[in-house]
């Protein structure tokens, strides 16, 4: 199965928040419809600090990526953090989200990305080795620390 992705646009939003409320309920994220349709709804407006795909067909999409992007001195310029990733459990374990991690990270760095990030659980085996598969790599002496503000 191909991981055609598709630039998510307004006329898409009812389609992405069933998917991130799909994702956010397995994952046991703790979010609102009006939360999710507050992060999503600027994004697919073109919002400059993110960008959501969809993946595979845009009438019935499969799943979604959301990257977000930022500005690095460390990296020397524009770099990006994979914010969600979700495959439908019926079609995962098809190298969907394999192809999603090569190949899209390719058209980011031509469009001037130097560095794409990600966090994972500590706990989730099976999303570790998707990353470390796909060229991810924890960074040594670093740990992702947040302040909700």
């Amino acid at each position: 199965m191909s991981a055609a992705l598709h630039l998510a646009k307004p006329e898409h939003l009812e389609q992405v928040l069933s998917l991130v409320a799909a994702f956010h309920a397995e994952t046991g994220l703790d979010s609102s419809d009006e939360h999710r349709r507050a992060g999503i709804a600027p994004l697919l407006e073109g919002h400059p600090y993110g960008a959501v795909y969809l993946i595979g067909p845009t009438r019935a999409p499969i799943g979604y990526i959301i990257i977000t992007f930022g500005w690095s001195v460390e990296f020397g310029g524009m770099d990006g953090f994979v914010d969600e990733l979700y495959i439908r459990p019926a079609v995962r374990g098809r190298g969907i989200a394999t192809e999603v991690l090569t190949e899209l990270p390719k058209s980011l760095a031509s469009a001037g990305l130097r560095a794409l990030h990600l966090e994972v659980d500590r706990t989730n085996e099976t999303a570790q080795r998707l990353y470390l598969r796909t060229r991810f790599q924890p960074r040594a002496n670093y740990i992702l620390m947040t302040k909700d503000l």
